[in-house]
């Protein structure tokens, strides 16, 4: 079990609560915008696709998704056959889940697995979980064959923070920041136990989904049915972390001040939300937590993967009724029925050319500074 006794906020976790506790954030009252044509263009999300997520590193999944080792699942969200693996010294991988000997899909099912090896279904060619070719059938019809060179191609990967990196580019950079490990040590993220995934396939702009956990503007307006209660409206702050985002919107303001730094009151009274660049969300609630994984298929489309993520497997009927619970009530309500429902419809009015730029408050300075991000990841492609 994690307990939260053990644990303690960080500076930097502490600095946000504190300008909670006075109210919120000061952020400068002046508008902003961003084009229409940022979320609708085909030209744009290309430049994304070949500037940002082919050359970035990308959260993949939460490291409780292969919580031993020995374990492997597909993934073809990023647009490419991969397989995540831990193998047998714990040691996370992605591979591309192409068999070296003729191409076939090695692995197949969304589930994670159990196995010692992979074995190719075609003509079992067999590999272990670190890619390495294991053996081969008939090995003399090969004469010549080094079976070192015909080892899966692993993509750069990082474990950190309890989550998963990889990259397409060999040259890409996955320092993570100091201030956001130390932050996840403090949720005990790489200790947590994975309680439900499911891959939602939404009409929308992948940076819609973003701009949404940026800011806490709607909160009380578009989830005035489920968790708006829950929160005092304009009670949230944030900083920037490099390109990544990090928030906090709290219950009350009283309700901080009152938790001082004793972190369990804390993470009763704030929820911390990470926007960790350029496409992964993490959302601490007070017991549980969310990562969404967000993969562009399209301009108008996007896959968001959500893994809900709790302290410990459940032990007893009621605990699991109590974490269906909060999992409807998240992934169900608010995220789907809510949030990507939203970004659907905004979709929609975008591409209708009704509105040429979309206005962001003094609520929204999320918003804009990740915009800021993005464009600035494009800048060494001569994009704008």
């Amino acid at each position: 079990m994690n307990d939260l006794a053990t644990l303690r906020p960080t500076s930097a976790q502490l600095a946000l609560a504190e300008q909670l506790a006075r109210g919120g954030s000061g952020e400068e009252a002046a508008l902003r915008f961003v084009l229409a044509s940022v979320y609708t263009s085909p030209d744009r999300h290309a430049a994304e696709q070949a500037a940002i997520f082919a050359r970035h590193p990308l959260v993949i999944a939460p490291s409780a998704l292969l919580h031993e080792p020995g374990m492997a699942v597909t993934h073809d969200g990023f647009g490419k056959p991969l397989l995540i693996t831990r193998d047998r010294d714990g040691q996370a991988h992605v591979l591309l889940n192409v068999c070296r000997h003729r191409g076939t899909r090695l692995v197949e099912g969304a589930e994670p697995q159990c196995a010692s090896r992979l074995n190719c279904p075609y003509h079992a060619w067999s590999y272990g979980l670190d890619g390495k070719l294991l053996a081969l059938p008939r090995g003399e019809t090969f004469p010549g064959l080094d079976k070192g060179d015909y080892r899966l191609k692993r993509l750069p990967t990082r474990e950190a923070g309890g989550l998963i990196w990889f990259a397409f580019d060999e040259s890409a950079d996955f320092t993570l920041p100091n201030d956001l490990a130390a932050d996840f040590d403090a949720f005990a993220l790489g200790k947590q136990h994975l309680f439900r995934r499911r891959t939602h396939r939404v009409a929308a702009n992948w940076k819609l989904i973003m701009d949404a956990f940026l800011e806490s503007y709607h909160v009380q307006r578009l989830h005035a049915a489920t968790i708006a209660r829950f929160f005092q409206d304009g009670v949230a702050t944030a900083d920037a972390v490099g390109p990544h985002q990090r928030s906090a919107v709290g219950r009350a303001a009283e309700l901080v001040a009152a938790a001082g730094d004793d972190w369990g009151a804390l993470r009763a009274a704030i929820t911390y939300t990470y926007q960790l660049f350029p496409g992964a969300v993490l959302i601490v609630s007070p017991d549980y937590m969310n990562l969404m994984v967000l993969m562009p298929q399209a301009a108008g489309e996007v896959l968001v993967e959500d893994f809900m993520l709790i302290p410990e497997p459940p032990a007893t009927d009621a605990a699991r009724d109590h974490w269906e619970r909060s999992w409807t009530l998240l992934d169900g309500q608010v995220f789907a029925g809510e949030d990507f429902r939203a970004a659907e419809l905004g979709q929609e009015g975008l591409a209708a050319g009704a509105i040429d730029r979309v206005t962001l408050g003094s609520l929204e300075g999320g918003i804009a500074r990740f915009h800021a991000a993005v464009d600035a990841a494009l800048t060494p492609l001569g994009k704008d």
